[in-house]
């Protein structure tokens, strides 16, 4: 084996020896992905065909539900056994459709408990669809799919979160993990080493890196990852099986450099992955797609970028919007009173913002500062603010100032959740000094955000903020919104 070269910096400069360490593969016999995934399918199957039969029980066998007059006999066990099992099966088919048995799944609770929910609902529709067009004898009774639907909810979440205990523990949860080793380091490489090491329940354990083809590491790791000795160690940590994905970080190698490491991981069964540096945003919306049988790589479309998810949001706000702004007139009149009473003169603002794709409208707000409190230029509000009104630290600390918003919801200007919309005179600053800035803009500004329900609000880190802003982009849903509406009446941080 060679031994360790000098390990130099963008600038050429020797920064660190690389240690020639080369890790044990794995000897011992331990549970694989590929038997927990199995135990987990098999134990699936028992306890919904058991929260199944619990159904049928409670319905028919019990005696707490009644039946109806017309009801002409009661059916055996037997003869719901063969509904019982195609509702088993049709069940498992559709949790596997939906992921549920991979090995990422598998490690993060809360993604098992989104699909468990999805699965179970489609099954409850689904499966009552299918047995009426294909006339199941005996005809499937609503009651029992009702009690059985409860049943299947409670007893696959119960299962699922004592597996997840189970699994967990260190001795199994190693054997879970992939084993990442990176070629090269740079900034990219960094950040998914910080968010693996602080998220223990990620399926991912990175075993250190080794320089790239030219001998350069163009960012210094830290010393908790390893360099793992030359780049041509990494021929003798394949074939050792130390690494499950090799994750290229250097994108100054060359194309036969590339290929070469391509066909070294075809060759010992390591999965090949490259860090698309190119795409320093919305990089979850990163599709690899053909043009007459050309790959191509590029940003195909977000989640808002469906019409389906933008008519879904737009009906969520606008009965939002109606309810808020019915129960928020009270509020608006009790407060305004208290706003003009210390400071005579307009109890309501309007101020222009910046909307969806750049388009300007003007934002509505129960005033909460002195008059032309923006004399010397648009800025943020500070803590303890001289510009504020007494009243207005309390109605800012709950929000109460932006409840006429739920009038700008209505009126398409916004949504109840999204990017808060920032002055005009601001972003005109933030677009040239912020990289990306204007990406949280693809979506409608929102009454409060992913950032403001984490506290990045007023005068905190602009940057942070539209990290949130950007990862709220990229990862909307309909349970997002929900929650991080949760969050905006929990949490206060920063409402100043």
């Amino acid at each position: 084996m060679n031994g360790p070269s000098a390990v130099l910096d963008s600038a050429g400069r020797e920064t660190r020896k690389p240690a020639a360490v080369l890790l044990p593969a794995r000897t011992r016999w331990q549970p694989s992905a590929e038997f927990l995934l199995t135990l987990a399918l098999i134990v699936d199957a028992v306890v919904i065909f058991a929260a199944l039969r619990l159904g049928f029980w409670v319905r028919f066998e019990s005696g707490l539900i009644p039946f109806f007059a017309d009801v002409k006999s009661i059916p055996a066990f037997f003869d719901y056994f063969n509904v019982l099992a195609m509702g088993t099966v049709f069940l498992l088919a559709t949790f596997g459709y939906l992921h549920l048995y991979s090995r990422r799944c598998l490690m993060r609770y809360l993604q098992t408990v989104r699909v468990i929910f999805r699965g179970v609902i489609f099954w409850l529709f689904a499966y009552l669809a299918v047995s009426v067009i294909l006339k199941f004898d005996p005809p499937i009774s609503r009651l029992f799919m009702v009690f059985s639907f409860a049943f299947l909810l409670g007893a696959m979440l119960a299962w699922r979160i004592i597996l997840f205990k189970i699994i967990h523990w260190e001795a199994l949860a190693i054997n879970l993990r992939q084993r990442v080793l990176f070629v090269g380091w740079g900034k990219e490489a960094e950040q998914l080493e910080m968010e693996i090491r602080n998220d223990r329940r990620h399926p991912y354990e990175i075993i250190g890196c080794v320089p790239s083809p030219q001998g350069r590491l163009h960012r210094q790791p830290p010393s908790s990852i390893p360099v793992l000795g030359d780049y041509q160690n990494l021929v003798t940590l394949l074939e050792r099986r130390c690494a499950d994905i090799v994750i290229l970080a250097d994108l100054y190698a060359n194309m036969g450099e590339i290929i070469g490491l391509v066909n070294l991981c075809e060759m010992e069964f390591a999965q090949f992955k490259v860090i698309p540096s190119y795409f320093q945003i919305l990089a979850s919306g990163l599709r690899l797609e053909t043009i007459s049988g050309v790959p191509v790589l590029g940003v195909s479309e977000l989640p808002l970028d469906r019409f389906s998810n933008r008519v879904v949001k737009r009906a969520i706000d606008l009965i939002g919007a109606t309810v808020g702004l019915f129960l928020s007139i009270p509020l608006m009149a009790i407060f305004g009173a208290m706003v003009y009473r210390e400071s005579p003169g307009p109890i309501f603002y309007s101020q222009k913002r910046t909307g969806r794709n750049g388009r300007t409208f003007w934002m509505y707000k129960i005033r909460s500062m002195r008059l032309n409190a923006d004399e010397n230029g648009a800025q943020w509000t500070q803590e303890n603010d001289q510009r504020r009104l007494r009243v207005g630290a309390f109605i800012r600390k709950w929000s109460i100032d932006e409840v006429p918003q739920f009038f700008n919801v209505l009126k398409g200007d916004m949504s109840l959740v999204g990017p808060r919309p920032e002055q005009i005179e601001l972003i005109s600053r933030f677009k040239h000094e912020i990289p990306h800035y204007h990406a949280r803009h693809s979506c409608l500004p929102g009454m409060t955000g992913w950032a403001q329900a984490h506290g990045w609000r007023g005068n905190t880190s602009l940057k942070e903020r539209i990290r949130y802003d950007i990862w709220y982009v990229e990862n909307w849903n309909v349970g997002l919104d929900f929650r991080i509406m949760l969050l905006t009446l929990l949490r206060q941080k920063n409402a100043y």
